[in-house]
């Protein structure tokens, strides 16, 4: 088997200047100056540049990234942003990423599992999961909630998503006990960057999710 070139680097850090956050992860991960990197937003629907899908380019060259944000547990704490930065080269690479709390997800349930999916799920933590590579997942093909999530069954021990007729290998990682974030990228290798945010631990929480991956997580 022959592994991939490019690696997924997340970076998990206190929401508000995306932005440059962004701009800082992309630098990072690819060793350059935070000068030679240009990002933005574009809405492939309406074209506009105030919302919608983020890019990133060095040198003109396009840097697949995916951004995801979860609220603070704490009222006037900062939320939490997740930027997912492609490594290695980027022809025909995608990638999608969400981040979620379990006690968000378990608070508004949402009828979006077929039956099957429905009969794998064994809690909230599952559930929250579950939702969370959908979202990825969507993502990561470009339409994002346009499309029924219900249209992306999740099989967790598998690490995988069927979708469009076809099977999307998945990454689930937990930086804490009630964080989850997923990661859909053809089954690319992950690594995860934590920092003490909001609660979020330097490592892999609580270990739950550490096995639940794509088979080159």
């Amino acid at each position: 088997m022959v592994r991939p070139s490019g690696v997924v680097r997340v970076t998990i850090v206190p929401s508000g200047a995306d932005r440059e956050a962004l701009v800082t992860a992309v630098a990072s991960a690819h060793h350059v100056d935070e000068v030679a990197v240009r990002t933005g937003r574009r809405c492939p629907h309406c074209g506009s540049t105030e919302h919608g899908r983020p890019w990133a380019t060095i040198a003109d060259r396009p840097v697949p990234v995916s951004l995801a944000r979860t609220p603070a547990r704490r009222p006037g704490a900062p939320g939490v942003t997740a930027i997912a930065v492609v490594t290695g080269p980027a022809r025909g690479v995608a990638v999608g990423i969400d981040l979620e709390r379990v006690d968000r997800v378990a608070a508004a349930p949402l009828d979006v599992s077929t039956p099957v999916e429905a009969a794998r799920l064994r809690d909230d933590h599952d559930r929250a999961a579950a939702w969370a590579v959908k979202e990825a997942v969507l993502k990561r093909d470009g339409r994002g909630l346009r499309v029924d999530p219900a249209a992306v069954e999740v099989d967790l021990a598998r690490g995988a998503a069927r979708f469009a007729r076809r099977d999307h290998l998945v990454t689930v990682r937990w930086p804490a006990p009630d964080t989850v974030l997923a990661v859909a990228a053809g089954g690319l290798p992950v690594i995860v960057e934590h920092r003490i945010v909001d609660g979020l631990v330097d490592g892999l929480g609580d270990g739950r999710g550490a096995g639940v991956s794509g088979p080159v997580g």
